[in-house]
């Protein structure tokens, strides 16, 4: 019965990330974080019949963000 617990508890607080992730990106289109998705890093290619975007560098920025918030989580 703990561990049902334990999985629960790690749930909810993955749930309020991703609803504080969905937050941030939300108010990012609003113009609250315009270099989301426009960092230097982030590659465009553009040709005559398609383009792509890969957001790489905010990708690894997410990643590191997210990183040090679970472990700061973990370390409780």
């Amino acid at each position: 019965m703990n561990e049902l617990f334990s999985i629960g508890k790690i749930l909810i607080i993955v749930g309020l990330i991703i609803a504080a992730l969905g937050m941030v990106l939300a108010l990012a289109g609003k113009g609250f974080l315009p270099w989301i998705g426009r960092l230097p890093g982030d590659l465009y290619f553009k040709g005559k019949n398609f383009s792509v975007y890969f957001p790489l560098a905010t990708s690894i920025l997410v990643s590191i963000v997210l990183s040090v918030i679970l472990w700061l989580i973990h370390r409780r």
